[in-house]
């Protein structure tokens, strides 16, 4: 069930000990349940508990972090409520780190940056907005993005989040004018249609037990369109 091939069904797991179960996450399935009633990574990691350790009744799996529906990569959940608890205050305190890689449309004239603004979610269109400082219901968003590689249009970047907003790389990128690939629905004029290059790459926390520091890295879909286009592996050394 973890050997990394198989139907899309399958759960690939990274790591798991008796607090913690880190898995990849496939782009266009939803972290949690949502209105949508689609199969989830959170109930695919509860079934594979149940059924591999024979659990009776419900099963605990603590959603600690999300990752928006059309974004794959790295996720960790938490097997017990205290690893829960511990995690989530990490995702406060800013020891919980994430980082991403991304396919932009076009290279933004500065090749590192630190992006700042206010981002509001319309939940009739389930649209991300950026707003003025001061807006009712706006919440900070804060990144910094680093280019690493270009091919032609397409730049590849490094993004590290400092703070965990619904859409918020899409929007932030789309406000510089460089889209993500694939974003139709924030990529305006310069959207290219295409599943969204979007990879949470690289998760690094402390374990709410042991205490040591964990750090899980999964390389994009390297043979995909826009993806082939760049040398993954080395983009992910640095």
């Amino acid at each position: 069930m973890n050997d990394g091939t198989g139907t899309e069904e399958e759960l690939i797991i990274l790591h798991e000990d008796n607090h913690i179960i880190v898995v990849m996450k496939p782009q266009n399935v939803a972290s949690c349940p949502d209105e949508s009633g689609d199969d989830n990574l959170l109930d695919r990691v509860r079934r594979y508990l149940k059924e591999t350790y024979q659990k009776p009744g419900n099963v605990y799996v603590g959603l600690v972090h999300r990752l928006d529906r059309p974004t794959g990569g790295v996720m960790v959940f938490a097997k017990t409520s205290k690893a829960a608890g511990r995690l989530s205050e990490q995702m406060k305190t800013g020891d919980f780190e994430k980082k991403y890689l991304a396919v932009l449309n076009g290279t933004p004239h500065e090749e590192s940056a630190t992006l700042t603004g206010w981002l509001k979610k319309n939940p009739v269109n389930n649209m991300v907005y950026l707003t003025p400082q001061g807006t009712d219901g706006a919440k900070l968003a804060s990144l910094d993005y680093r280019i690493l590689q270009e091919d032609g249009e397409l730049a590849l970047a490094q993004i590290k989040l400092h703070t965990g907003r619904s859409h918020q790389i899409r929007v932030q990128m789309a406000g510089i004018a460089h889209p993500v690939y694939g974003d139709m629905r924030y990529g305006g004029e310069r959207a290219q249609k295409g599943k969204l290059a979007l990879w949470a790459y690289s998760l690094a926390f402390t374990h709410p037990v042991t205490k040591e520091r964990m750090l899980f890295m999964l390389e994009p879909p390297k043979g995909e369109t826009p993806w082939k286009r760049f040398d993954l592996s080395a983009a992910m050394k640095l």
